[in-house]
């Protein structure tokens, strides 16, 4: 028999919003279930979405009850909880990919953000990561730009005549 006493159980930083905003999203799912055709049969084509969504609601109203109930947890705050270091930094890159994309173009800005990512989340000798860098790049490149031909933002890269010169080399 051990010594040490049970867990108890707490609430998480964010986790009361959390649960409300599943109550609301069930409710609204509800109510666009039962727009489909009311609740006239059970063969009806909106009887299957109803019970589904009615199902959701009472099990999130549920949740967001008992987890009212919880004692919040100490020494554990929302930003780093919900939000650590490594999501607000990803997402900042993010943020800055999509800045920069259209001016730099895609072979450059992709280049640049996929080496930070992968080095930050890595954390290997910067040869390995330009390695993976590189590979990605050509890959997502020729799936995308060559078999799909989706146009993406050139940039400062001269792109069209880098590929004019060579298919001019298969010719």
């Amino acid at each position: 028999m051990s010594s040490q006493s049970p867990m108890i159980k707490t609430r998480k930083p964010g986790e009361r919003i959390f649960c409300f905003l599943l109550v609301l999203g069930s409710v609204y799912l509800f109510w666009q279930a039962y727009n489909i055709s009311g609740f006239s049969s059970l063969s009806s084509p909106g009887a299957f979405p109803l019970a589904a969504s009615a199902a959701m609601v009472l099990a999130s109203c549920v949740t967001f009850l008992n987890t009212l109930k919880l004692p919040a947890a100490k020494d554990v705050s929302f930003a780093y909880h919900c939000f650590p270091p490594v999501i607000a930094t990803i997402m900042a890159l993010i943020l800055i990919y999509s800045v920069v994309l259209e001016s730099l173009g895609f072979i450059l800005t992709s280049f640049a953000f996929l080496f930070i990512s992968i080095q930050f989340l890595y954390r290997r000798s910067p040869l390995i990561t330009l390695a993976i860098t590189l590979f990605a790049l050509i890959v997502v490149y020729i799936i995308f730009r060559l078999v799909f031909q989706v146009v993406l933002p050139e940039g400062i890269v001269p792109e069209r005549e880098i590929l004019s010169s060579i298919k001019s080399l298969w010719r």
